[in-house]
């Protein structure tokens, strides 16, 4: 369940990386993905149309992404830490707005989270219970990753996404619109973000607060290089956080005498210990962060 959100916006990750646009924006796709999740369905009391509308507003964030650092050829870094701005702040100004100036939405009725598909088919507590029993969000993310998977490496637009983030030039001489091929994923990247926040505010919880995602669009930038900007890979990276997420909510259940404060901290160490000592000499795609423009072709 803690897993599904990063692996929605490590997937996203991974498809702008692999088109050569570098994305640490997704921290701000993802907030404005929760807070769009969260209003739609308070409002709405649909959790599909909640959950596609806070993929629109991460697609939206990042089109402004795209502007700059493609059409722009702006500084991508800059432009993703702008973006995370623009992103917390924007979501905390609509919350505002909407809920009578707090900062906190209000919470989504139970009967209107994402559906638990195989809820009440298993004895209450049983191992499959415990195992199969989650948000229909879970299985959708697998399912993502299933699909990227394929996308990038059995089609030929992955093939292109590829050939993009490896050489723009060569691909442009083959008749590639590398603006378009990169557009396309950076929007892509900010729709799976904005369902990664949705599955937070959704599922994991029922609505939307200043401090829900903080920290979980670095986590799954993180796990994507982990997985080495492979979906299979940044899957498992964040199967490894999500359960790190988990451990902390266990321990804090049981009563056990660790400060809060620690235990809020596990995920982040953890992901300085998996990037420093675990990832080794990992390297994105070679035209990863590299503006480009048609007359470069020489």
């Amino acid at each position: 369940m803690y897993a599904a959100p990063l692996i929605f916006t490590a997937l996203g990750g991974v498809a702008s990386e692999n088109s050569g646009v570098v994305n640490i924006g997704l921290e701000g796709m993802m907030t404005i993905g929760a807070l769009i999740g969260a209003t739609v369905g308070y409002y709405l009391g649909n959790p599909w149309i909640a959950f596609l509308s806070a993929g629109i507003g991460g697609g939206i964030l990042a089109l402004l992404h795209a502007i700059a650092s493609i059409t722009f050829e702006a500084d991508q870094i800059v432009s993703g830490i702008a973006i995370n701005f623009l992103g917390s702040g924007l979501s905390l100004f609509l919350s505002r707005i909407f809920f009578e100036g707090t900062t906190m939405t209000k919470p989504i009725d139970l009967n209107h989270k994402m559906p638990r598909p195989f809820n009440e088919i298993f004895s209450n507590n049983s191992f499959l219970d415990l195992v199969f029993n989650q948000y229909i969000t879970v299985y959708l993310s697998f399912l993502l990753v299933l699909i990227m998977w394929f996308m990038l490496y059995k089609t030929k637009l992955g093939l292109r996404i590829r050939s993009v983030g490896e050489h723009p030039k060569a691909a442009d001489t083959l008749g590639i619109n590398v603006h378009r091929i990169r557009y396309f994923s950076v929007i892509l990247s900010g729709i799976l973000s904005g369902f990664g926040g949705a599955a937070m505010s959704l599922a994991v919880v029922s609505n939307f607060r200043p401090t829900l995602i903080s920290g979980q669009g670095f986590i799954a930038l993180a796990a994507m290089i982990f997985g080495k900007w492979k979906p299979q890979g940044a899957m498992l990276a964040c199967l490894l956080f999500g359960a790190a997420q988990g451990l902390i909510v266990y321990l804090g259940g049981t009563g056990a005498n660790i400060p809060t404060q620690i235990l809020a901290m596990v995920p982040y160490i953890l992901t300085l210990i998996v990037l420093t000592g675990f990832v080794g000499k990992s390297s994105g795609p070679a035209a990863n962060g590299e503006p480009y423009t048609k007359h470069d072709i020489g």
